[in-house]
């Protein structure tokens, strides 16, 4: 993303608007974040009521590269040093204690905090420029809650519409995000008893985190902090998602279509003589496909189809973060293409 252009005239705008407690659509590496001023918390409930997000669901603050982290953790294990200087700026959260005077609209409650410093230059500049770098901003996904995540910031207008009348006051155009989509999630805000713990899985896998610290992530408990995006069902398109292997895609789309139904395809590979009404092939290796994922699924969206049917990608360590997103993507439409299917019996 070097090669990004940075209007700094915007950007300095952007962040006076941060400081007057509006919201504020910037790009990182990982998808499009809503912005809002982390110590207001008028501000940070302003993103939960343009998203329409449940106000005990955390969102995670970003950070300038110079910040001091012990100004928002109370608690920072040697851990969380190691993961830093290994990964940040990057798509990597760190969940830790919360500092007491860090507000708890920020944290939906909990004593833990999520922290991160995003790679985008736009995104570095915006927080350098906020707060002459000592602030911090909270920003989840630009969307309405549970939906899709924007990777342009054309999606982000798609959403809210931008200026007087939205909710959302601007939005910084940094092009395409450059991962696609959203930060691995750790926790370490239960070292002592717990250990590291992967919260959501993402770009930066568990090998890598393990070669760094020498230790496993685990999976979550019922105790585990709860953590933005880890909800069964989210990054769902309006149209229902079913996840199909490859092997059954042509006879599945050939049913559809003799019952009448409309389908959309994402695939990995070509399927000559499928009766799709709109189809994409996304890449074969995990990091391509992340990258152009949430477009693609945002453009099956608008084609009008009934279903749109998932190419399932492997089950490989290095597809963790992709297959996290379709199950959630694809959670509230279980049972619905059983049912298409059924239906024209």
């Amino acid at each position: 993303m070097d090669d990004v252009a940075l209007d700094l005239n915007a950007i300095r705008a952007a962040a006076r608007r941060l400081e007057q407690g509006e919201l504020v659509a910037f790009p990182t590496e990982t998808v499009y974040g809503l912005g809002a001023d982390a110590e207001n918390p008028a501000a940070v409930a302003g993103i939960y009521a343009a998203k329409g997000r449940p106000s005990n669901h955390p969102v995670i603050v970003h950070l300038a590269p110079q910040a001091d982290l012990s100004y928002w953790a109370a608690e920072i294990p040697p851990q969380a040093r190691q993961l830093i200087d290994a990964f940040w700026p990057g798509p990597l959260t760190l969940i830790l204690k919360r500092a007491a005077h860090i507000p708890d609209a920020v944290s939906g409650g909990q004593d833990s905090i999520g922290l991160r410093c995003p790679s985008h230059p736009v995104a570095q500049a915006l927080l350098r420029e906020f707060r002459q770098g000592r602030g911090g901003v909270a920003a989840p996904s630009a969307n309405k809650f549970g939906h899709v995540s924007p990777t342009t910031a054309q999606h982000v207008r798609d959403e809210f519409g931008i200026g007087p009348d939205s909710l959302v006051k601007c939005v910084l155009d940094g092009g395409q995000s450059e991962v696609g989509i959203e930060s691995t999630i750790l926790d370490l805000s239960r070292m002592a008893t717990h250990g590291p713990v992967l919260l959501r899985p993402g770009h930066i896998s568990t090998a890598r985190i393990a070669q760094v610290i020498g230790w496993q992530p685990r999976l979550p408990d019922a105790a585990a902090p709860r953590a933005s995006g880890t909800l069964e069902a989210h990054y769902a398109p309006s149209t229902p998602v079913a996840l199909v292997e490859a092997g059954l895609l042509p006879e599945t789309v050939q049913r559809l279509h003799a019952h009448g139904r409309r389908t959309a395809l994402l695939r990995r590979a070509a399927l000559p003589e499928v009766r799709a009404i709109a189809q994409a092939e996304l890449p074969a290796e995990p990091d391509g496909y992340a990258h152009d994922l949430y477009a693609a699924l945002r453009a099956m969206d608008g084609a009008g189809a009934d279903i749109i049917l998932v190419e399932a990608p492997p089950a490989e360590n290095d597809w963790q973060g992709v297959n996290d997103r379709l199950r959630r993507a694809a959670h509230d439409s279980q049972g619905v293409l059983a049912r298409l299917l059924d239906a024209g019996r």
